[in-house]
């Protein structure tokens, strides 16, 4: 493939995933892995380092929109960063020294997991309880599922919120000892599995961030994101020191998925969520799938 049709391809698959993204709160990391492994042929060291790069560059344009809409914690995402930056070589290393089988299979099984809580998003009811407060309700209105959180920053890549016009949440909480460590902790877990695969590392915050700092999932994804621009950084250099980052592929991808996710943004009303969803939920699957079978069948 010559260089100008590998960027319009690229660029073409980047405003897919932009759009995907802005439409269903979803990581890049968990499309573009299959798209640069199936479809470009990739190593598999070097299609998660890829896609690590179009992770960070689209979350650094969502992170933006977030802070400007004051929908997410900047002082947690430091902390969360901080931490993942601490691991995210470590991850990289642990990349490095594993069979490329690995992992993929590593990855599909993000990819399903990602699959299942999309599905299990589709299939949550949409109406709030009476009494249900308003700064814990989800995207588009439905409630949010501390165990089945919307698939981050990896987490969410979406460049603005759904609905940026809704008064955000308060930013009340208290950067204690506590959250501090905990926050830590959470980020350094995101990490290591960032630089390992190449996923933002949002499907892992998002939940803890719920489930053991009582975030609220209207600032989760937005403090998810804003992360992911720190912890990437030290993974992405290791990334390009071995030599591993397939730059035009990568760089043109971001260029695409930038724009494609504030059209997705803006799509949001005017689409049936649910059954896009459930669509999507599907070429996960397959996705997922079609990476296993490609290491252990079709690669024997």
């Amino acid at each position: 493939m010559d260089v100008v049709a590998l960027i319009a391809l690229a660029a073409l698959v980047g405003v897919g995933v932009g759009i995907l993204s802005g439409l269903l709160g979803i990581g890049g990391g968990v499309l573009l892995i299959p798209v640069f492994r199936l479809g470009f042929a990739m190593s598999s060291h070097m299609c998660t380092a890829t896609s690590l790069l179009a992770v960070l560059l689209t979350s650094c344009s969502g992170s933006i929109s977030h802070l400007r809409n004051k929908t997410s914690l900047p002082a947690l995402s430091l902390t969360l960063g901080i931490g993942g930056a601490l691991t995210s070589p470590l991850g990289v290393y642990l990349a490095s020294i594993s069979p490329e089988w690995l992992i993929m299979l590593i990855a599909a099984a993000i990819i399903l997991y990602s699959a299942y809580t999309m599905l299990k998003k589709a299939k949550a009811p949409k109406k709030v309880p009476k009494g249900e407060a308003k700064a814990v309700t989800g995207e588009a209105g439905e409630p949010a599922d501390p165990a089945h959180p919307a698939e981050s920053a990896d987490a969410a890549t979406s460049a603005e919120p759904a609905n940026p016009a809704a008064p955000a949440a308060p930013a009340v909480l208290g950067m204690t000892k506590r959250t501090i460590a905990i926050g830590a902790v959470i980020g350094a877990i995101a990490g290591l599995g960032s630089g390992y695969i190449g996923v933002g590392g949002g499907f892992v915050m998002i939940p803890l961030m719920i489930s053991l700092l009582a975030v609220p999932m209207k600032l989760a994804s937005g403090t998810s994101l804003l992360a992911i621009g720190i912890l990437a950084i030290p993974g992405l250099t290791y990334q390009a020191m071995l030599g591993n980052i397939e730059w035009i592929a990568g760089l043109s991808v971001a260029i695409g998925s930038i724009p494609g996710a504030f059209v997705g943004a803006r799509l949001v009303p005017k689409v049936n969520e649910r059954a896009l969803r459930r669509l999507f939920a599907a070429i996960l699957g397959v996705a997922a799938v079609s990476l296993i079978l490609n290491e252990f069948i079709f690669a024997a």
